[in-house]
């Protein structure tokens, strides 16, 4: 039975399509489908649209301003993540949150944090084309909610999971990019610099400061013309 043939079967049954939602990634998460944050979370939290729901202690959605101008998009939680149902808690994200600080950035008010994915991934591998198909229709949801100005997408996984972009992400970070009307500008991931903790000139440290420092006046400029 094709997607489209059940979906009519469950309309005759006078089933909500809407609450289908989170049993199959064939069923459509359409644009509008939320009216906010606390009710896309609510679907996320009980989610079994791929095998990572299997193993998750919790789900992880978000954190931040749900109206913040900036949201930062990560890969997928990891084991502190997965533990607290919070975003970039562990080593990566304390970095992440000190690389904003360093611009006067503040993570619950200028900032919208999330990821591709909203289940841990076993051993933190990169989720796999499926698991990101099934869980990118939530975030498309997130992104018109919170409606950023600016979105910064952290590592290749990211990149591509958005904007289809291949490239590796020293080749493309800190440059400007649109997609679908909003600013996006990858940037190196927190747990990439953390493995390479050089500041010199030319250094990944010294490059997302230099990105930081550009986000910040674009983040300026949006503000005053806002």
């Amino acid at each position: 039975m094709n997607s489209n043939t059940q979906l009519s079967l469950f309309a005759e049954a006078n089933f909500n399509q809407k609450d289908l939602i989170p049993t199959d990634r064939k069923i459509t998460i359409p644009p509008h489908t939320y009216t906010d944050i606390t009710e896309l979370t609510k679907h996320c939290e009980i989610c079994h649209r791929c095998g990572l729901s299997e193993n998750r202690t919790h789900v992880v959605v978000g954190r931040g301003n749900p109206q913040a101008k900036i949201m930062i998009i990560g890969e997928a939680p990891g084991q502190q993540e997965d533990e607290t149902g919070l975003p970039f808690v562990g080593k990566s994200g304390q970095l992440l949150d000190k690389i904003l600080a360093s611009v006067n950035l503040n993570t619950e008010t200028d900032v919208y944090i999330c990821n591709i994915v909203k289940c841990r991934p076993p051993e933190n591998r990169v989720p796999t084309p499926d698991e990101m198909e099934a869980c990118i229709p939530y975030l498309l949801e997130q992104i018109r909610l919170v409606n950023p100005k600016i979105i910064l997408l952290t590592g290749a996984t990211a990149v591509k999971g958005i904007t289809g972009n291949k490239q590796g992400i020293t080749k493309i970070r800190g440059q400007w990019m649109e997609w679908e009307g909003r600013l996006c500008m990858p940037i190196f991931h927190p747990s990439y610099l953390l493995r390479n903790p050089s500041k010199e000139k030319g250094s990944p440290k010294w490059l997302m400061w230099q990105d930081i420092q550009s986000v910040k006046t674009k983040f300026e400029q949006l503000t005053v013309n806002s």
